[in-house]
């Protein structure tokens, strides 16, 4: 029996050089499913490689993976090409694959995809049965697992958002059997309870195993039967499971899915007082256009009045009279120098004139003698300054002026 004694560092150091060493473990071909696949930051794949009895942890580092033509998935079945190892840091001995090919489907996958193609054919994935997430839920239900990073991370996105949005939990078993079915009663159960407007079906993130049960036909058909807005919100960002397809909004991780159920009170705020603003706006503008239409209204109905109508008649009846007025002025002051003419006419032409000019009216029994024939024996001589009684000694007929002619 010896006494030396190793470090834990010694160990793993010898076992590592022992594994290396043995050329059975080099450059050889391995065939799995891929199940847990990560991608790091690095560059590096990190994945389990597993058979119906056992697994592996594998490691595909950068320069080898960027010569792959094909992204892996979980339930990939794939033949490796590498070598075996110890990571000496943790003591796990892992495969370390320099290349990789694709062997076939696996029969999860398989699974996985003949399952989403019957529901898909059903419509449950249709984009038109998508809800849209209330703007402020009463209540937030929450089906995920008592303990865990899933709940601290939602309460606490939630609290610093709006926290007088109030949170139920309905604890849930999220992975291993009996899984599925209680979170399918969950959702049930959940969407019950008054005030619940929306509900987050979600867990952390994990191998395709881990989130199976998101997958399966009973969760999927409870999500797509809810009667308020589901949120589905399992794994990381890269994990795809069939109750994302059915559910109205997928979030990338947990806390995502709580900015998106919860909003944020000071954004309310501001939008309540910038839609006030906008509403004050309008009812100002709405205000000033029916006042406009008021005062012409009230235009029209003072056009149309009585009253009005009287006052135009009024106006036009004073018109009128006023026109009249003018008219028979005018016409007056037209007669009246008609008048006047003939009144000059008449007085050059009238008896006065010739009996100033030497002419003479002889009358008799109040009517004028214009005929030796009509003569009496006694008449009246009308003169310019005059009357005249004469009796009459001769008549002699003929032209007055017919001595004159000769004589001329």
């Amino acid at each position: 029996m010896t006494n030396w004694t190793l470090t834990v560092s010694d160990l793993n150091e010898y076992v590592r050089r022992s594994l290396a060493a043995d050329p059975i473990l080099r450059l050889i071909r391995l065939r799995g499913e891929i199940s847990g696949f990560k991608l790091h930051v690095s560059g590096h794949w990190y994945f389990t490689l597993k058979d119906d009895k056992s697994r592996i942890n594998c490691v595909m580092f950068r320069q080898s993976a960027q010569q792959v033509s094909f992204r892996p998935q979980d339930g990939m079945r794939v033949v490796l090409e590498g070598t075996v190892g110890l990571y000496t840091a943790s003591g796990m001995y892992q495969f370390y694959a320099e290349k990789m090919e694709q062997d076939g489907v696996g029969a999860l996958y398989l699974k996985l995809e003949e399952l989403k193609q019957k529901l898909m054919r059903e419509g449950l994935f249709d984009a038109s049965r998508k809800r849209p997430l209330p703007l402020l839920p009463r209540k937030v239900g929450i089906v995920t697992a008592r303990t865990g990073a899933v709940i601290h991370d939602i309460a606490t996105v939630s609290r610093r958002r709006h926290p007088g949005v109030q949170l139920v939990l309905r604890p849930a078993q999220v992975q291993g059997e009996g899984a599925a079915k209680d979170i399918a009663q969950g959702i049930e159960e959940i969407a019950l309870l008054p005030g619940v407007d929306v509900i987050i079906v979600g867990r952390g993130g994990g191998s395709v195993e881990d989130l199976w049960a998101f997958n399966e036909e009973i969760v999927v058909r409870a999500v797509a039967a809810c009667p308020v807005p589901v949120i589905s919100a399992v794994g990381h960002e890269v994990d795809f499971t069939l109750c994302d397809y059915a559910a109205d909004v997928r979030a990338a991780t947990p806390s995502a899915a709580a900015e998106l159920a919860v909003p944020e009170k000071q954004a309310l705020k501001e939008t309540v007082l910038a839609m006030r603003g906008d509403l004050q706006k309008a009812m100002r503008n709405a205000l000033l256009l029916k006042r406009g239409e008021l005062t012409q209204a009230q235009m029209r109905l003072s056009a149309m009045h009585p009253m009005a109508h009287l006052h135009q008649v009024r106006r036009a009846a004073t018109e009128l009279d006023l026109r009249m007025q003018n008219a028979v002025q005018k016409g007056m002051l037209l007669r009246r120098s008609r008048l006047n003419k003939l009144e000059s006419q008449m007085e050059l032409l009238g008896p006065r004139k010739a009996l100033e000019r030497g002419y003479a009216v002889v009358t008799a029994a109040g009517r004028a003698i214009t005929s030796v024939k009509d003569m009496p024996a006694l008449a009246e001589v009308i003169l310019r300054d005059g009357r005249v009684q004469v009796q009459v000694l001769e008549k002699k007929e003929g032209d007055p002026f017919a001595a004159q002619k000769e004589n001329g």
